[in-house]
């Protein structure tokens, strides 16, 4: 069983035109007439969305509102947090379409400025009314204008809490960049490496939430490929506190998933990261979906090159293709073998 713990669901594109009017795009001050979610019109958005992620033999996928649906540099936060509520009711629709295929991921309504607990409610409805198994953090939702403490900073402690207590994990995702001097490819992964770095340096969150489930996207940003200065950093920490853990230890905290696109690459995620951190994603459909003509497969394709990676054993790709998602999102119910 392939259980795809990355992806996303656009959804009807009036909804989005609805959004953009809310956030002064087009219309701005005129009252608008209430958003409704549609089940057809749902359904008729995401064929082509089932279509290509079963067409490459995933059983499974959580799905969470793109990254850009969500303005959390908008520094109005009933706006933020309508459109995060309608974006989340979409992704409950989808999970009520199909429940043989989808899980809902929620987005939360992060606010440029404002302190985290004014999401804790909606994640809590995701979770206990719309049966959502985890959330989406953006670690920088200022983008770049507002700044936001790393995430190692008790800033993030009543969201880390109420994870905690729902018992749900989180994928760490960058999120809107409309501010940032950076490219999509450039922000994300920086963004996610900044968010992975904040936990790895800051001793005391895996000793306040032994039970945290952290997970970084895009496989980890660029903290794989940074582990000798990571690991340099540490041994003189180490020399001054005797008591720190060794980086690998406190790295294996968190979790990771498979949103590369070469083999190479994840390759040096297993083998620094090791495969029982590693949950399968695929961020499908999205720009991976092109073809890579020396292939003739999408480069978002991700399971062929895991099982081209020939020292991973059957019991280590199992354990990325589904049951590190069984063990971490703990509230995913699904039989043994099919979805």
């Amino acid at each position: 069983m392939i259980i795809d713990t990355h992806g996303h669901v656009t959804g009807p594109a009036e909804m989005y035109e609805y959004f953009r009017a809310l956030a002064g795009g087009s219309g701005g001050g005129v009252r608008l007439k209430r958003y409704e979610i549609d089940d057809e019109r749902v359904e008729a958005s995401i064929q082509d969305h089932l279509a290509e992620v079963r067409a490459v033999g995933t059983d499974l996928q959580l799905i969470s509102p793109r990254p850009w649906a969500i303005p959390t540099g908008d520094r109005r936060e009933p706006v933020v947090h309508e459109i995060t509520r309608l974006a989340n009711d979409m992704i409950a629709a989808c999970t009520r379409l199909h429940p043989e295929f989808f899980r809902g991921i929620a987005g939360l309504p992060q606010t440029a400025g404002v302190g985290i607990k004014s999401c804790l409610e909606e994640l809590e409805r995701c979770v206990t009314e719309l049966g959502f198994v985890g959330c989406k953090i953006n670690p920088d939702p200022g983008e770049g204008a507002v700044e936001t403490p790393h995430m190692g900073d008790e800033y993030w402690y009543p969201l880390y809490e109420k994870m905690v207590e729902l018992d749900v994990p989180a994928l760490i995702h960058g999120g809107p960049f409309r501010f940032s001097r950076e490219p999509e490819l450039g922000y994300f992964v920086t963004e996610e490496a900044i968010a992975a770095y904040g936990l790895l340096r800051t001793p005391r969150v895996f000793q306040d939430f032994p039970t945290l489930k952290i997970i970084i996207g895009h496989g980890g940003g660029y903290v794989p490929y940074q582990i000798g200065r990571a690991r340099a950093f540490r041994l003189a920490e180490q020399a001054r506190d005797p008591s720190r853990e060794s980086f690998d230890t406190t790295m294996r905290r968190l979790y990771f998933d498979t949103v590369l696109y070469n083999s190479e690459s994840l390759d040096l995620l297993f083998k620094v990261c090791g495969p029982e951190t590693c949950l399968f994603g695929s961020d499908k459909p999205a720009n991976g979906s092109v073809i890579d003509p020396s292939t003739g497969r999408a480069l978002n394709d991700i399971a062929p090159m895991i099982e081209g990676l020939g020292w991973l054993t059957e019991e280590q790709k199992r354990a990325v293709y589904e049951e590190n998602a069984r063990r971490i999102y703990s509230r995913l119910q699904v039989g043994a073998g099919s979805a």
